[in-house]
């Protein structure tokens, strides 16, 4: 096989729609957009959801109940194989973590979560842990704090 042999599988390639090119293409004159009308113009046609100006169903279904999705609290998540990163007896903090590259942005607070496997012995603060991290921080002797 070299490279100059290669082509795609059949059907993998599709030749694109060339509109308004003449009688043979079938999509001359109009190009496929029929006589006038709000399709037929630049820019034209109407938003999604749009019913011609009849009640549109998500309008006509009733609105229920409450949902706490605009209040609900996100946390920055960091696994415990990146706190590898930091040497025997260090206090990580958020905005430890921030500093060196490790967080983005620290959000509603910050989760040890416990994929990978710590090394080091470390003092660790942050607002939540799950249940595998801080049995982990602990085995190696070190701290897992709540904020």
């Amino acid at each position: 096989m070299k490279l100059h042999t290669l082509v795609p599988a059949d059907g993998a390639t599709k030749a694109r729609k060339r509109v308004g090119r003449g009688p043979g293409s079938g999509l001359g004159k109009t190009s496929g957009k029929g006589h006038k009308g709000q399709n037929a113009r630049s820019g034209g046609g109407v938003r999604q959801g749009f019913e011609g100006g009849q009640l549109p169903l998500f309008r006509r279904l009733p609105k229920r109940g409450f949902s706490n999705a605009r209040f609900k609290t996100t946390y920055a998540v960091i696994n415990l194989s990146d706190l590898n990163n930091f040497e025997n007896d260090v206090v990580v903090t958020p905005e430890l973590l921030k500093e060196m590259g490790i967080l983005k942005n620290q959000l509603d607070g910050v989760k040890v979560l416990g994929n990978g496997t710590l090394e080091k012995k470390l003092i660790v603060k942050a607002h939540k842990f799950s249940n595998v991290a801080k049995e982990q921080i602990e085995k190696l002797g070190g701290k897992a704090e709540v904020m």
